[in-house]
């Protein structure tokens, strides 16, 4: 059977997003705040604890009062804002207007970086004639990170969760790439890093293959392993082991 299209996440799966301690320290200097360096770690700590990084750690703890926001922050940009924001909160930051410019500064181009892999898959898969897509539970809209780091040319369909006003792993997200790719499920392949939210792409009966959401400097080669046609490890048009 061949593949003849590819649906990839984007967080920790095509990008990896800064760590908690440079976007920090990014809103900080944009703004002129100064900070020792014991209340800077200490902020990191906190900030860290609390998952307010999307894209980053998970929240230890969510609480109460967002806990709506949080089970539905991919599903509409107000929500996750709500979600995102309000955990920044339990930071202890030194100004309140930092809340909103941490969330700002995770949306911009600056802030991600792609694995190291990637461009070379998505060129594979261009080659190889295998259409893309991108599949992510999102608040936001993704298309400069890619622009901005010369990937978009290689995508020809995106599908995030808030414009659709649900979140993987609903299958219907799926069925929609299929469809914008004009692919039956069967004939693509799934990749990302999330074993619940990715693995509703099977529903459909899209091939499901995982990698790990680590660091972009401990993950060299992930996706290139995964076998995809026009990889070392895939055939033009087949599927890899």
């Amino acid at each position: 059977m061949q593949t003849k299209g590819v649906l990839f996440d984007f967080s920790g799966t095509l990008f990896r997003i800064e760590p908690v301690a440079a976007w920090l320290r990014a809103v900080l200097d944009a703004r002129g705040i100064p900070m020792e360096p014991a209340g800077f770690e200490r902020c990191v700590r906190r900030l860290t604890d609390a998952g307010a990084l999307p894209g980053g750690p998970p929240p230890e703890r969510v609480p109460p009062e967002l806990a709506a926001a949080w089970a539905g922050r991919d599903s509409s940009a107000e929500l996750h804002r709500e979600a995102y924001t309000g955990l920044a909160r339990q930071g202890d930051l030194p100004d309140p207007a930092l809340h909103d410019a941490l969330y700002d500064r995770h949306m911009s181009p600056e802030a991600w970086q792609p694995y190291p892999d990637a461009a070379e898959v998505l060129r594979g898969l261009r080659r190889s004639g295998v259409t893309v897509g991108v599949v992510s539970n999102i608040g936001w809209d993704l298309r400069p990170v890619f622009r901005a780091h010369g990937l978009d040319g290689l995508i020809d369909a995106y599908v995030l969760s808030y414009e659709h006003g649900t979140q993987k792993p609903d299958p219907r997200l799926f069925r929609t790439a299929c469809a914008l790719l004009g692919h039956d499920p069967a004939d693509v392949v799934m990749v990302g890093d999330d074993r619940r939210a990715d693995a509703g792409a099977a529903v459909p009966g899209c091939e499901v293959r995982f990698v790990d959401p680590l660091p972009v400097a401990d993950r060299p080669d992930g996706l290139r392993a995964l076998g995809l046609p026009g990889t070392d490890g895939g055939a033009p048009g087949s599927h890899g082991s």
